[in-house]
């Protein structure tokens, strides 16, 4: 299920707005909660490209671990596809016309699926992919799974199927297995591309420490995307979370006075209660999060607290998948982390998100511990 919501305008945190935590007015960090982007359909579909995070990401700099040789066996594979593809555009320019003959699919494979845990690096390899595709970056389409979902509730399945069917590639990250409407939704909209020749590429997650159990995800993925099996090529990427690799625990969170001292010495902060921002999310639709942080550097947060429901904490999931991409710090008080999701969330159908927004959030408080020793 992707959370959806009307957008409505909110009021900015009054945490962000007393003048005595800083020195003046003008000096007041920007507030999250003031912000409800409206975001043209057009610029959905021109935001298709690796986010910030992985911009520079190449074959050449992902660091395969040397005792997981199906790191390095990915890359080679992915070398290979990349190569296949070509960069030859439809005879309109990239934009096949919509009553014009569909060209004949390529026999074979025109998929790859990268099955493995979280922090394996499937995110810089499918990144590099798409990078090390020959063709025009208007010809390549790169996206989460929510930001494709997005896509066609924002022009309409048809709509979606006529911008991206001139593509050469679209390459999907996060493919979510748990929502049955939105899996079905993103398997007829592939089934039309794939008639285009569209190459696909996706990722998705094992559950941390289920590996045994993760080695079926691949016969998962392929059963629920209807009818594209043969256009897949499982690839398992085995090995352990690299951002948790040799590094640190991440930091404690910090006191409301520390957090509130750090947003306004920080240049591009902003400052926000927690439960306020999580229920201004729920009137910003998910497809505008990404807007909603333009220019934000630092993210400063007090009140950490549990969410209440899994609506919130779904659109938490995605609010923490754009921070992630921009590489926004995230400094906090309140509680950690690792407590916001309940144990009956952790277990249940959307675990997969929930522990994704985890590992990434504490990425992210562990690079905002700096902004407190300046």
């Amino acid at each position: 299920m992707s959370p959806s919501n009307p957008s409505s305008p909110s009021q900015p945190s009054p945490i962000a707005g007393r003048a005595a935590a800083g020195p003046s007015d003008d000096a007041a960090p920007a507030a999250l909660t003031s912000r409800a982007p409206h975001v043209p359909a057009d610029r959905l579909v021109a935001e298709m490209v690796p986010p910030p995070r992985f911009q520079s990401a190449r074959f050449e700099t992902y660091i395969p671990d040397p005792a997981q040789p199906s790191q390095a066996e990915a890359v080679q594979v992915l070398s290979s596809f990349a190569a296949s593809i070509g960069g030859a555009a439809s005879a309109s320019g990239g934009k096949r016309r919509w009553f014009s003959k569909k060209p004949e699919a390529p026999k074979g494979p025109r998929g790859v699926y990268l099955d493995g845990g979280y922090g394996v690096g499937k995110t810089h390899l499918l990144a590099s992919l798409w990078h090390a595709t020959p063709a025009a970056p208007e010809l390549k389409a790169f996206g989460t799974f929510v930001e494709l979902t997005n896509l066609v509730g924002a022009l309409g399945f048809q709509e979606t199927v006529r911008t991206l069917s001139g593509h050469r590639l679209l390459c999907i990250d996060e493919f979510e297995l748990d929502d049955p409407g939105d899996t079905v939704l993103v398997s007829s909209l592939l089934a039309k591309l794939v008639e285009h020749g569209v190459a696909l590429a996706a990722t998705s997650n094992t559950l941390p420490g289920k590996l045994g159990e993760g080695r079926f995800a691949a016969a998962d993925f392929l059963r629920e995307i209807q009818g594209l099996s043969a256009h897949f090529r499982p690839l398992r990427i085995d090995g352990e979370d690299y951002r948790h690799r040799g590094l640190p625990e991440a930091p404690a969170p910090f006191d409301d006075e520390t957090v509130t001292r750090v947003a306004y010495a920080t240049p591009g902060a902003s400052l926000d209660d927690f439960p306020a921002l999580l229920d201004h999310l729920s009137k910003v639709h998910p497809s505008r999060y990404g807007a909603m942080c333009d220019g934000i550097q630092a993210v400063c947060l007090t009140d950490v607290q549990a969410v209440p429901d899994q609506s919130t904490a779904l659109r938490l999931v995605v609010l923490a998948d754009r921070l992630y991409d921009r590489e926004v710090p995230v400094l906090a008080s309140g509680k950690p982390f690792d407590e916001l999701f309940s144990e009956e969330m952790l277990n249940g159908g959307y675990r997969k998100k929930y522990f994704r927004a985890i590992s990434r959030l504490t990425a992210l408080a562990r690079d905002a511990k700096q902004l407190t020793e300046k």
